[in-house]
């Protein structure tokens, strides 16, 4: 079966950066709906169609295509007693940014003097990438994951 619109694609990935460092592999396959339902990048999605299990494929991925471009203004210094006592470095919390009232997921990247300092872009924000996968298996999606827009079952959304 190709891929097509409303198929199930189970495929296993490397994420590279762009001097070719592994950044992230899949240990078990993961699958995605396509046809722009959102599970997997568009760019890649699109590189996708029509091929079948057993196929390869590498897309490279600019910065917009991806996780965006790294944005300046989401680096914010708070005082350190807005934090728990136990902050450290990498650690993780939910907030929102101030221009956009979006919620964001902002990483602690130093803190010194009293202050914490906070990120709230994604970690490979401004990165190119390079996508390259293997795909596992093509299955056309069943009534419930196209009324729903996501993957049920073994490496899909269990509910």
């Amino acid at each position: 079966m190709q891929i097509g619109k409303n198929s199930v694609v189970s495929l296993r990935y490397k994420l590279y950066d762009a001097q070719g460092k592994l950044i992230e592999e899949t240990e078990e396959p993961i699958d995605y709906l396509h046809g722009g339902y959102g599970g997997i990048f568009p760019l890649v999605e699109a590189a996708l169609s029509g091929k079948q299990a057993g196929e390869a494929c590498d897309v490279t991925l600019q910065p917009a295509d991806a996780f965006g471009e790294y944005d300046a203004t989401l680096v914010v210094m708070e005082p350190q007693d807005k934090f728990p006592a136990n902050i450290e470095v990498g650690m993780r919390f939910e907030g929102v940014a101030s221009a956009s009232k979006d919620a964001l997921i902002y990483t602690v990247t130093n803190i010194a003097d009293g202050q914490v300092v906070v990120d709230g872009n994604h970690p490979l924000a401004g990165i190119a990438l390079l996508f390259r996968c293997t795909i596992e298996q093509v299955r056309p999606a069943t009534k419930e994951e196209l009324q729903h827009g996501h993957v049920h079952g073994a490496h899909g959304h269990h509910h």
